[in-house]
């Protein structure tokens, strides 16, 4: 693979994602869409598709991380920073990238249980009762439950942004790949 199809590539994955990830900002002020976002898909595409695996972390993190900041900004809720479930939020999406790098062919089977496993990961990561001041749920199994259920309308919608965004981003790269044989993998042009 050439140095110019590795920039097309890498160039393409880059403009999907940041694509993906502004739809963020149609959603957030919608209580019903609340977490109907492509974030899952991004970390989950990125890991299947950058060949350098420190892009398939290093793009979906960093373009989460600056979306968030732009929310924050813009709706002033709260600040990044303080914010004391982050550190668990964006562990969730770097398992989530690394769910993406176990897709070896992108199919509607693989990635479809990739993005299940992945909402069930964020959603027990980042409902633990301690997360969010400890003043919602107690800080037993029993208040660890009651979130896990309170968090349920938010995780399927997660799913069903996932599907949404999933099939746009796979089903669109694997699409202009057909297309255009500069964004396949050295792999795949060898194949050929």
């Amino acid at each position: 693979m050439s140095k110019t199809s590795m920039n097309n590539r890498n160039t393409v994955l880059i403009l999907m994602i940041l694509g993906a990830v502004a739809m963020r900002f149609l959603t957030y002020q919608l209580p019903l869409m609340s977490n109907f976002t492509p974030v899952g898909a991004v970390a989950l595409f990125g890991g299947a598709y950058f060949t350098d695996k420190w892009k398939a972390y290093l793009v979906p993190l960093v373009t989460l991380f600056l979306s968030d900041m732009v929310i924050n900004y813009m709706y002033a809720e709260r600040n990044i920073i303080d914010y004391s479930a982050t550190f668990w939020v964006y562990l969730s999406f770097a398992i989530m990238v690394f769910i993406g790098t176990q897709i070896k062919k992108p199919n509607f089977i693989n990635v479809t249980a990739g993005s299940l496993l992945s909402v069930i990961i964020f959603w027990l990561l980042t409902d633990l009762p301690w997360l969010y001041g400890g003043e919602l749920y107690p800080h037993t199994l029993a208040g660890y439950g009651q979130s896990l259920v309170a968090a349920i309308p938010f995780q399927k919608n997660m799913l069903f942004g996932d599907a949404l965004f999933g099939l746009l981003l796979f089903g669109g790269f694997e699409l202009a790949k057909t297309k255009f044989v500069s964004l396949r993998s050295r792999h795949e042009q060898l194949a050929m």
